[in-house]
């Protein structure tokens, strides 16, 4: 019972942190990435760009890692474990089809970046929108994927 109790109260705590999470910019410059402007584009234009890489570890490790674990390499952190993300993607042999399968992961990763989320009422991950440059958060996803082979 009193383990019962100890594990309530982990995931209680666990959740609470969570809730209160503020979007604070990283202290990261995109500087040395292509810029891309104001306005948010539909893909990631940043796959297989090595800097944006390195730009991403370090935004995340400042603005991500508190809830979803240090470099994305745990799946004991309090929110989901990132690095599953594009799973499915993966597994998608022909060519268009997976394109179309990464373009919908973009999607998301932009939509739930931007505007957070919030589930009955309760923030579980801040919206990101106007603290965090879209370049960023580009850089961010790329080193989130380029993680994803070290998921259990």
């Amino acid at each position: 019972m009193n383990k019962l109790l100890v594990t309530l109260f982990t995931v209680l705590f666990a959740a609470l942190a969570i809730a209160n999470e503020v979007a604070i910019a990283p202290a990261v410059s995109p500087d040395g990435l292509p810029p891309l402007g104001n306005t948010w584009l539909a893909e990631n234009p940043y796959r297989g760009n090595l800097a944006a890489i390195a730009t991403g570890q370090q935004a995340y490790n400042q603005a991500c890692a508190r809830c979803h674990g240090a470099d994305a390499s745990t799946n004991a952190a309090p929110a989901p474990d990132l690095r599953r993300l594009n799973r499915f993607c993966k597994r998608i042999g022909d060519a268009e089809l997976n394109a179309a399968c990464m373009r919908d992961n973009d999607a998301y990763f932009a939509k739930s970046v931007r505007q957070g989320k919030i589930i009955v009422g309760v923030t579980h991950m801040p919206p990101w929108d106007g603290v965090l440059k879209q370049e960023l958060a580009w850089a961010i996803q790329v080193f989130i994927e380029s993680r994803a082979g070290t998921s259990k």
